[in-house]
């Protein structure tokens, strides 16, 4: 309640008006739009809306009641939870963050950089999502990509997930913005981040939003839901210092192209990640595996079944119904 009601005061006692209107405008449009992460400028507002480890209260029209307590139970049972490509990918985040402490120039290697990119230098695209700046820029970017990641993942599978993130989902929106900072702007601005993936994957999320809920209102103003993420950048970009406008853009536009369906020939057929998943037994082996067969396997593979038909007990089983069983920036 003591926190509450700090968050409260601060809110309406401490902040100027421009910038209290322009983060409940924010907190506003992702309640509305179903996105369930946040960007990173206004991470301190609605942080709730991130985690399950806390709990946000249904009306975002009164503010005192908005802010509850920290629940770190749910947010133990929440990272024990999370599938193997997303722990791999953040884990990796990680440890290219730590490891360009002593050695900076690891940073320098991974940030997608016009003017030293060629032929030779196409690791770069596949790491500039996964290297950060400082330690707040690593901290923002796991928090908002982390629930989308997972939630993609839990969708698509491991494997997609797995062969996208490595391959495509780097390549593609770090080419085009080569291309456009390069090319058109004649610029040599580098850009490093995972942001890059958080608004690939909220585009996406707004495409598959918008078919149940095609537009939002703001007072008597009606909003189409799929414009949400192209606010959230411009919102971004407005807040936060050193943000790349033109990397995020980018990211989006995958993510457009993604929820459209343009791209999905990326991804090998199912009968052939099946396969693959039959043959070396990923479901069996590896922890925290998403198999690609969600109608046959669910989330987290097949729920143990009896196929003996003898209960334990001996006598008559009961029938049962069907069913039961720059950051990203310079």
């Amino acid at each position: 309640m003591q926190s509450s009601y700090s968050a409260t005061t601060w809110l309406h006692s401490t902040a100027s008006v421009r910038r209290r209107a322009r983060l409940c405008l924010t907190v506003r449009l992702h309640t509305l739009c179903f996105l369930v992460p946040p960007p990173p400028c206004c991470l301190f507002v609605y942080l709730p809306a991130c985690l399950p480890g806390l709990v946000v209260m249904p009306s975002v029209t009164s503010m005192p009641s908005s802010f509850t307590q920290f629940n770190p139970t749910r947010l133990r049972s929440y990272v024990l939870r999370l599938p193997l490509t997303t722990r791999l990918l953040l884990a990796a985040i990680v440890a290219l963050w730590s490891a360009a402490i002593p050695f900076p120039w690891i940073r320098d290697k991974a940030a997608l950089a016009p003017d030293k990119f060629d032929l030779t230098q196409m690791h770069r695209l596949n790491l500039f999502p996964l290297m950060h700046i400082g330690f707040f820029h690593l901290l923002f970017d796991i928090i908002t990509l982390t629930p989308l990641l997972e939630r993609f993942e839990s969708e698509f599978g491991t494997i997609v997930t797995l062969s996208l993130f490595t391959g495509p989902f780097g390549l593609l929106p770090g080419g085009l913005y080569l291309f456009l900072e390069k090319i058109i702007l004649r610029g040599n601005t580098a850009v490093m981040g995972s942001s890059v993936w958080v608004f690939l994957l909220l585009a996406s999320e707004a495409i598959k939003t918008s078919k149940s809920n095609p537009n939002f209102s703001i007072g008597p103003y009606k909003i189409p839901t799929w414009t949400t993420p192209l606010i959230l950048i411009l919102i971004t970009s407005a807040l936060m210092p050193h943000v790349s406008l033109l990397g995020h853009l980018c990211g989006a536009a995958v993510g457009y192209l993604w929820g459209l369906g343009y791209i999905k020939f990326l991804v090998p057929h199912e009968k052939i990640l099946r396969w693959i998943e039959t043959k070396l037994n990923l479901l069996g082996r590896l922890p925290h595996y998403v198999s690609v067969d969600q109608k046959t396997y669910g989330r987290y593979g097949v729920l143990p079944t009896t196929t003996t038909g003898i209960p334990l007990g001996g006598g008559p089983r009961s029938p049962l119904p069907d069913g039961g069983g720059q950051r990203l920036g310079p």
